[in-house]
């Protein structure tokens, strides 16, 4: 049974949720992260950071991020304990009823640094610049306004990369972009982030958990969940693409929660970008986990939602 909450462990719950908006540890970590535009991702021993539904630039931040107290993620310090018990106060034992996740940067890092591939597969179309000015002019194309929308992964997103490509690396060939977006369509150009994905959110569906996949992507995404043999993994997948509306716009969040038929407030979504992820799902009214602060994996997850594994 989960015993009645107190006025202390109420405001307590209150303060943790401002705590993770705005603490001071947080913001300096978000800081870094808007001025890169990654966040990250915890891969065994190695670290790496990735721009976030950016089809794999590899950026180098500052290292050396004061850690929370409590040695950890962003839900070691007090109020934790007030805030899950509010939570399972409101629903039970299990905490949430749906869990959402980010695609590229959280479930699925790219296997090879962008510019490193393409500078390799450019140099026979006769792309000279290194890969250093490849990910600095990357980094500015990504930046620009996209025409008169905001929207810039519509259907297969073919004009928008040849854009990127062309920006990045003065290369207009179109054999070349074809290579480079056939490359970025399979599962050679990416692998799992957390190894032991598959046997969570088996877990979570088990339990009940409903499961989506909630990203800034074109139409390649489903085709390359499958190739990456993780799409049975989950109840829906909304992708910008098809809802035509990108994170932080709360309407995929929404669509998200609408195909899983669950409220928004019952889902917690999990992503590495502060202003796609973070933001764009609480405006949306769910609950949201950073990866890589919050929490470092899958796993930690589903126990901090109540489905152990």
């Amino acid at each position: 049974m989960t015993r009645a909450l107190t006025r202390n462990s109420l405001m307590a719950a209150v303060g943790l949720w401002t705590r993770l908006r705005s603490g001071p540890v947080l913001s300096s970590y978000y800081h870094l992260c808007g001025k890169y535009g990654t966040s990250g991702c915890k891969n065994g021993q190695r670290h790496q950071e990735y721009s976030t539904e950016s089809a794999a630039a590899e950026v180098e931040v500052a290292e050396g991020l004061r850690p929370l107290p409590g040695g950890g993620g962003g839900w070691d310090f007090v109020g934790a304990r007030e805030y899950l018990e509010y939570r399972r106060a409101l629903y039970g034992e299990i905490t949430h009823k749906a869990v959402l996740v980010d695609a590229v940067g959280t479930l699925v890092v790219p296997s090879q640094p962008m510019a490193q591939i393409y500078r390799n597969l450019g140099e026979k179309y006769g792309v000279q610049y290194s890969e250093d000015e490849i990910l600095s002019r990357y980094r500015w194309a990504y930046e620009q306004p996209w025409g008169r929308s905001r929207l810039r992964y519509v259907a297969d997103g073919r004009p928008f990369w040849q854009f990127i490509v062309t920006s990045s690396t003065g290369c207009s060939d179109l054999q070349y972009f074809e290579e480079l977006y056939q490359y970025y369509s399979t599962e050679k150009a990416w692998h799992l982030c957390d190894p032991d994905a598959e046997k969570v959110f088996q877990a979570l569906r088990k339990a009940g958990v409903k499961t989506a996949i909630v990203s800034n992507f074109d139409t390649r995404l489903r085709s390359l969940l499958q190739a990456l043999k993780c799409d049975h993994w989950f109840d829906a997948v909304a992708v910008s693409a098809e809802v035509a509306a990108e994170k932080p716009n709360p309407t995929i969040f929404l669509k998200a929660c609408e195909l899983l038929g669950v409220k928004p407030e019952e889902a917690v979504h999990v992503g590495d970008d502060r202003r796609n992820d973070i933001w764009g799902a609480r405006d949306a009214g769910c609950d949201a986990w950073l990866w890589g602060s919050d929490v470092h994996s899958f796993k930690e997850v589903a126990q901090r939602i109540g489905v152990q594994v």
